[in-house]
């Protein structure tokens, strides 16, 4: 079955101290090389490394200090608020598998820039344009294509969703939508600026609250989203099970008909 697909991988890499984190994650690397990498050998087996198939080399071992928004990752509702829709918010080993695979759909809105808020007319006329109708349980991808400027401190400048545009795929049946950009939301600066001039704190992380009425997962920090069809695709996006978490590490990759 796989022969008939093209895998694109739609992640970022983890990488250390990057630019595209607030939060940066170190890695430390210990290498075949180091005492620190033969001691497993010659504490758990009691022997000199010497004398293992490997010639005397340890192993390679990647100690990560991360958090669990860095890099590609799925936010549970458990992100946004305690509760959801009046019920206790899913934490991220709660999210049902089921709504981690099935047919996605690309929103193209790289003409819009920096705190430009993505309306629902403007979702409907993208779907009026690529001749798509939403679907329950469709993964919905918007593309601001800020994937290309990871390496820039410009990445954190992007669009974004807004309350009523998320309420309304939800309303739609949708459960997993994801972005190419840093955050869901418009960045920081822009919802700082337009609360600086209109006052009005419900503009403030909009997209990420309007979780509280309508149970949603997304997906941050995508990336090639410019190499898939809009629609007539496949996305698995399944989030790493880690304890009552407000989000997952997650390879997603997008399965697309030769």
């Amino acid at each position: 079955m796989l022969e008939d697909y093209e895998l694109i991988d739609l992640s970022v890499t983890i990488t250390n101290d990057a630019i595209s984190e607030v939060r940066p994650s170190k890695i430390k690397w210990i290498t075949h090389e180091t005492d620190e990498g033969k001691a497993l050998f010659v504490n758990k087996l009691n022997c000199d490394p010497k004398v293992m198939p490997s010639g005397g080399h340890g192993n390679a071992v990647e100690v990560v200090t991360a958090g669990t928004h860095t890099g590609t990752h799925l936010d549970a509702p458990w992100h946004y608020a305690p509760t959801s829709e009046g019920k206790p918010a899913k934490t991220i080993e709660e999210i049902p598998l089921e709504w981690c695979f099935h047919d996605g759909v690309v929103l193209d809105f790289r003409k819009f820039s920096d705190g430009h808020v993505i309306t629902v007319d403007e979702l409907k006329a993208e779907l009026n344009r690529i001749h798509y109708t939403i679907k329950p349980f469709d993964i919905v991808l918007i593309m601001t294509g800020c994937d290309k400027k990871l390496d820039s401190i410009d990445y954190f400048k992007q669009p974004g969703m807004g309350r009523e545009g998320v309420l309304w795929l939800a309303e739609q049946g949708v459960k997993i939508m994801g972005i190419d950009a840093w955050g869901f939301d418009t960045s920081f600066e822009a919802m700082r600026r337009e609360y600086e001039r209109t006052g009005d704190g419900s503009k403030l992380w909009q997209a990420h609250f309007a979780g509280k009425e309508k149970e949603y997962c997304h997906i941050e920090k995508l990336a090639n989203l410019d190499k898939l069809p809009p629609h007539g695709f496949k996305v698995i996006c399944f989030p790493v099970k880690i304890e009552r978490a407000s989000a997952g590490w997650a390879r997603v990759v997008a399965m697309v008909k030769k």
